[in-house]
């Protein structure tokens, strides 16, 4: 989604406007932020420009997950709170029994956002690999998690 944002695509573009609105920003986990951030400044401009209505989980200097209301700002206990011991075993189960794509290799940082959004609950994932990440939620079976492809 972010490659996808930064070359300006027009589904990417109108999902994202889509979703400036909603209570819970959009998330970015710094994992996919470090796995598409290259020092150009085209790219630079562009991502910065996306991450400011996004929140990247319990970075100092990211915006809150959660927009200001007329009673306050709500916090995201998804996101206040870091994955632990038991989430990181769970992310390793995940890439050993997800029936991924032929071809495809277990990616830590896809199951990372399978789980983050198990987590979330009525979580939309947007990706360019929907098979992989339709795999690793398959194994986590959230209620509520759905993927659209970009």
């Amino acid at each position: 989604m972010l490659i996808a944002l930064a070359d300006r695509k027009a589904k990417a573009t109108a999902l994202h406007e889509g979703v400036r609105v909603a209570p819970h920003r959009a998330l970015v986990l710094g994992p996919v932020l470090a796995q598409v951030w290259r020092p150009r400044p085209a790219l630079v401009h562009a991502l910065s420009g996306v991450l400011k209505d996004c929140a990247v989980p319990q970075a100092r200097t990211s915006e809150p997950p959660m927009r200001e209301t007329k009673a306050g700002r709500p916090e995201c206990l998804a996101c206040a709170t870091g994955p632990d011991l038991a989430d990181w075993r769970r992310i390793g189960t995940t890439l050993g029994r997800a029936a991924l794509p032929v071809k495809k290799r277990p990616d830590a940082v896809d199951a990372w956002v399978a789980l983050a959004a198990a987590r979330h609950g009525s979580a939309v994932i947007f990706t360019s690999d929907p098979d992989d990440l339709r795999a690793y939620l398959e194994v986590l079976a959230p209620p509520d998690v759905h993927v659209v492809a970009v």
